[in-house]
């Protein structure tokens, strides 16, 4: 990909996005929509549920060949959105053979995620469990009985640890909680916002070391070994239960699909809709506003059953004197990374895409490269702090901008 412009952008009419949704049938302008529920509702020509307005995750998550090559095959499109988990929105996009085949599917999905969410807060209690929000409250103290999902994220997270040589760190709790607190008073109160100081981010940054998370699988608990210590799994925790999920209803029979948290992304199968061989996977311009149509992606991914994430310094971010600090943090520097305004990851699964966004967003050009590159079925898109564009050769080879499509082969 060439060092000094940015990839074309791709042509209008053949995108899911914020502003035109095509279903294979005809386009739906949806610029009408008012809220997250869908009070303002449209309705797709064959089988169109209602939308809110903010499902950006269509904006980043579906392309398609052509509507006017579509044809009628034995499974429908449906789609559905859910706005009550991970303070985001999941939405799933299937194709099933009725309407009630794809319900069945979209319930088992919510309760699935409403379960990772009670598991996964650090925030908050819940009666009768035992969630990340229970370790830390016991670090120092006792080891915690936890679910087997909780087991399974950290255990993950600590061997991608190793794996990436520190930069996506789930132990770096008390450092990411003073970020947060500066974070969210800057943003209620921008004239006084201000940064954290840096020695009470070195005196928390002494209480990381993700060795002292203790995991016994045998009896199935966690035990931070430092009082001071705690866990924050928002690098990781939405893309890992995206995956699970996946998995699960891949288990139980789901043939074609994507399922999107906030852009956590995951495909199942290929799309049925007789035209396309490849799910087409928007790429975020971090130039452009997440609300923006289609030609302001920055490119077009086409895969099956991979995941997709992004990292970037445009999603959490609040100004301290004009200034934007992002909660992307740097456990060298403890300040927010500046290598990069996105990057994006193609991986087996969600999980690991997640997880790995942060990692290679963290480290500088040629060491997130030589990272990536040293693991199979990962590959990414760079768009560095001035705005040059950098992929893998692997990440070529599924981007629009060097020819892939969607489409049949002729």
């Amino acid at each position: 990909m060439p060092r000094d412009r940015k990839i074309p952008r791709p042509s209008a009419g053949d995108l899911y996005s914020f502003l035109r949704l095509s279903d294979g049938w005809q386009l739906v302008n949806i610029k009408g929509m008012t809220n997250l529920r869908g009070d303002t509702m449209c309705r797709r020509y064959y089988n169109m549920r209602s939308i809110g307005a903010l499902l950006v995750c269509f904006l980043l998550a579906a392309a398609l060949a052509g509507c006017h090559l579509l044809r009628p095959t034995s499974q429908k499109k449906y789609t559905d959105t859910f706005f009550d988990t991970f303070d985001t929105f999941v939405t799933v996009v299937a194709y099933t053979r009725t309407e009630k085949e794809f319900d069945d599917y979209f319930q088992r999905i919510h309760q699935r995620f409403l379960e990772f969410h009670k598991l996964y807060d650090i925030y908050n209690a819940y009666p009768g469990i035992n969630n990340l929000k229970t370790i830390n409250d016991n670090a120092g103290v006792n080891p915690v009985n936890v679910d087997k999902e909780i087991i399974d994220l950290i255990v993950f997270a600590k061997d991608w640890h190793k794996k990436t040589g520190g930069q996506t760190n789930i132990a770096m709790g008390s450092v990411l909680r003073i970020w947060h607190d500066y974070r969210e008073q800057g943003m209620e109160d921008p004239q006084s916002a201000q940064l954290p100081p840096m020695e009470a981010l070195r005196k928390a940054a002494e209480h990381t070391d993700i060795d002292k998370v203790i995991v016994d699988i045998g009896k199935s608990t966690v035990f931070l070994a430092d009082k001071d210590m705690s866990l924050d799994v928002g690098a990781v925790a939405k893309g890992y239960a995206t995956a699970v999920v996946t998995r699960e209803m891949r288990a139980q029979g789901l043939e074609s699909a994507f399922i999107s948290s906030s852009g956590n992304i995951e495909t199942v199968g290929k799309p049925l809709d007789g035209v396309r061989e490849r799910w087409g996977i928007g790429v975020q311009d971090p130039e452009q506003s997440v609300f923006s149509n289609e030609q302001d992606l920055l490119d077009v991914i086409y895969a099956n059953n991979v995941g997709v994430a992004s990292s970037g310094d445009y999603q959490r971010y609040y100004v301290v004197d004009g200034k934007p600090f992002h909660h992307l943090i740097d456990p060298k520097t403890l300040m927010p990374g500046d290598y990069y305004r996105a990057v994006t990851i193609k991986a087996p699964d969600a999980g690991i895409a997640d997880f790995m966004s942060t990692a290679a967003f963290l480290l500088p050009l040629e060491e997130s490269k030589v990272l990536v590159e040293s693991l199979e079925g990962v590959e990414a898109i760079w768009v560095t702090a001035d705005g040059r564009v950098e992929a893998t050769d692997g990440m070529k080879t599924i981007l629009r901008s060097n020819g892939a499509t969607g489409a049949k082969a002729e």
